[in-house]
């Protein structure tokens, strides 16, 4: 790799996929130097019409898609069909997320393709694989948070349970699907033969929820809604100060003694019904007192200020503008500008990981429909 030079240069990645979970994807390789060559159908993909918009754009695509180039194909069009075979042989990765079987009728299956392209990596997204009782079923973030269990463990305990604030199922997906493609890539460079991927968003998301795959494979236990507390460990969640919330994380018997000379209550380090993490769930009543106790007189900055002075994790809840305009976020590169024709300069996500000799920026913005077509085209010869 010549310095300076993104992990994925060099890299083809033929991207069948809409929506969320296989754009979010194919969006982290372009973020590293993959050329992604977005097939879209006549209409494009369904995130173009779905906002928020800004200037007739939508920003939801232009954040799923960044980085990538657009061609129009109709799959209905044997002329089409036939430019995405030639695209499919001459990439290193295919990614898809059509209904299983859809793309065998097309002559698009990793089989088909894997015999004139050995090397290729094909990744199938889907909400449940490409086997299993619900293989054919439809799938949105939504449905698979319900039925992967993550919806019933999110809200208080008394009240319903309640979808997490983000795409979380689609985003897990994406995450998978990548990681995934990275795995059966570093393959290839040792084999010479590609792999088939088969990602499941339900699979991605009952995987990302190891505390309760620990409570319910191995102790046969039904974990239950816990709200803002933590399901195995006190004083580990969200309480109020007199003005505004604080987040605290005690997970070992020294943090604990050190919050409890913080909120003054020293005493509480040597009394038995503290003496181990489970315990101190069990009685976690009487922490949320104390706590009340102690932080009824501050605001939710003089906590956190005090409990980190002592070296206890803590912290103030931010919004997600708060979250997204920090300097912590701006130190970190995750968001950088990009160059939008229609728009002008506006920032986009930027995957997270920092790779020595490879720069972060300098990307391109979402392709507008088809934006590439000729120029993809002119590189097959046509």
């Amino acid at each position: 790799m010549t310095e300076n030079a993104r992990p994925l240069a060099g890299i083809t990645v033929l991207d069948f996929t809409r929506v969320l979970a296989g754009p979010y994807a194919t969006a982290l390789m372009a973020d590293l130097g993959a050329d992604v060559i977005k097939v879209e159908a006549p209409g494009g993909d369904e995130y173009r019409h779905i906002g928020p918009f800004l200037g007739g754009e939508s920003a939801l695509f232009q954040t799923a898609n960044r980085g990538k180039r657009s061609i129009v194909l109709d799959l209905r069009s044997p002329a089409d069909l036939a430019v995405a075979r030639d695209l499919a042989l001459r990439a290193d990765v295919v990614v898809e997320n059509f209904r299983p079987g859809v793309m065998a009728r097309l002559g698009l299956d990793a089989a088909t393709l894997q015999m004139d392209n050995p090397g290729l990596v094909y990744a199938s997204v889907s909400g449940f694989g490409q086997n299993g009782p619900h293989a054919v079923r439809p799938a949105y973030d939504i449905i698979v948070q319900a039925m992967s269990g993550l919806m019933d463990l999110t809200g208080e305990p008394a009240a319903a349970p309640t979808m997490v604030g983000e795409a979380l199922a689609d985003v897990a997906g994406g995450l998978f699907a990548a990681w995934g493609i990275m795995v059966a890539l570093f393959d290839r460079s040792r084999t010479g033969r590609g792999r088939v991927v088969d990602l499941a968003l339900f699979d991605a998301l009952l995987s990302m929820m190891p505390s309760a795959a620990s409570r319910v494979l191995v102790c046969d236990a039904d974990p239950a809604r816990t709200g803002n507390r933590h399901a195995l460990s006190a004083p580990f969640g969200v309480y109020p100060a007199g003005q505004g919330h604080f987040a605290v994380a005690v997970l070992n018997d020294k943090l604990f003694a050190g919050f409890c000379a913080v909120i003054g209550q020293p005493g509480l380090a040597g009394d038995p019904r503290m003496a181990s993490d489970e315990s101190r769930r069990t009685h976690e009543p009487v922490l949320a007192g104390a706590i009340a106790q102690w932080a009824g007189g501050l605001t939710a900055a003089q906590a956190v200020a005090a409990l980190s002075a002592a070296g206890v994790p803590a912290s103030e809840l931010a919004s997600v503008r708060d979250a997204w305009r920090s300097d912590q976020a701006r130190a970190r590169g995750l968001a950088s500008p990009v160059d939008h024709p229609l728009l002008g300069p506006i920032s986009l996500p930027e995957q997270p990981v920092h790779f020595s000799g490879s720069p972060r920026g300098a990307r391109r913005a979402a392709p507008g429909l088809d934006e590439h077509g000729a120029e993809i085209r002119a590189e097959l010869g046509m």
